[in-house]
């Protein structure tokens, strides 16, 4: 994009604070012209549209530091590296775009007590397993939208998951992508756990930096929310996958649970991935994904043209809805 200098000098202020420039793009509107630069109404609502697409406070726009809205009000789970500053992008860029997503969805139910079983039972009436598709349409059904991000506000580093609340409502932002559905699956079913659960706690936002299945120091509330991804996805705590192969390759495995995933209730690729936990054999599971979907793909685009056909465009501006679809990387409806 060309830039005047009133508009240069705002989108380094944006880099400096640590923004990354995929998300300041992303966000940066295309009613924007150099021939508007010269308006002082033009540029204030510049500042106005990116404080709220990136969770800023406006006026800190016209100053040397960037402050960020929603700094220090979301928890931060399997926190490694991210400095304050970094943690405070995090939360304000996700808290935004997660209310800019409740804008556009319909309220519903929600998931906030709704036990473990009884939603896979839910999901078994219309589903022969519990799947990444079955999670899906049962979240948009509840209220609860759900989008993959393709863009993040850091340049090096990005966060597995996380979720967002407001007004007593909740939307899923899911961060690293997968090239099959199980992974994604348990990594949602995760998140809806902590909403369940109701792990927020007047918080904004839990974030899950890193993926929690390969990570060894939980917490209580960690492992009640992978508790009840597993009872939802398996019907189990501790689901107890048992197989009479005492060794196995993954094209071996993924005919195994091909075959038993009808016995078990269990989506083949989770099936998979429960063997493999029992055993410690990660990297035989994941190869084993390849031969039980045939191929790889981009779960992530998958989920965004769910989350396209159930946004409700209309109820936000052009603009916001610009942002989000720059966001998810779909094109216009």
């Amino acid at each position: 994009m060309s830039l005047d200098t009133e508009a240069t000098k705002l989108f380094n202020s944006l880099r400096k604070a640590g923004l990354s420039k995929s998300a300041i793009d992303a966000a940066w509107p295309s009613w924007w012209k150099e021939e508007i630069a010269v308006s002082p109404s033009s540029r204030a609502e510049l500042r106005f549209a990116l404080a709220r697409k990136l969770g800023l406070a406006p006026k800190s726009l016209l100053g040397e530091r960037v402050e960020f809205i929603w700094k220090d009000t979301a928890r931060f789970k399997h926190l490694t590296t991210q400095s304050a500053e970094e943690q405070n992008i995090l939360n304000s860029f996700g808290v935004a775009v997660g209310r800019l997503l409740l804008n556009a969805s319909e309220p519903g139910r929600g998931i906030v007590g709704i036990g473990a079983k009884d939603l896979r039972q839910a999901i078994l009436g219309r589903y022969p397993y519990v799947d990444l598709r079955g999670l899906l349409a049962t979240c948009w059904a509840l209220g609860v939208p759900v989008v993959q991000l393709q863009v993040f506000p850091l340049t090096s580093k990005s966060m597995h998951a996380m979720v967002v609340e407001a007004s007593g409502r909740h939307a899923i932002l899911l961060g690293r992508n997968a090239s099959y559905p199980a992974p994604l699956a348990f990594t949602l079913a995760n998140e809806m756990g902590h909403i369940a659960e109701g792990h927020l706690h007047g918080a904004s936002a839990i974030i899950d930096v890193e993926d929690p299945t390969h990570v060894i120091d939980r917490d209580e509330e960690e492992k009640r929310a992978d508790a009840f991804a597993l009872t939802v996805l398996t019907g189990q705590e501790e689901p107890d996958i048992q197989t009479n192969l005492t060794s196995f390759d993954a094209p071996t495995l993924a005919g195994a649970v091909l075959r038993a995933s009808t016995e078990y209730a269990v989506e083949p690729g989770t099936l998979a991935l429960c063997l493999a936990y029992r055993r410690g054999m990660w990297p035989v599971a994941m190869s084993s994904l390849r031969f039980i979907y045939k191929s790889r793909a981009n779960i992530g685009a998958a989920v965004n043209r769910i989350a396209a056909q159930q946004l409700d465009w209309d109820a936000i501006t052009s603009d916001s809805a610009e942002y989000l679809r720059n966001l998810m990387q779909i094109g216009d409806a």
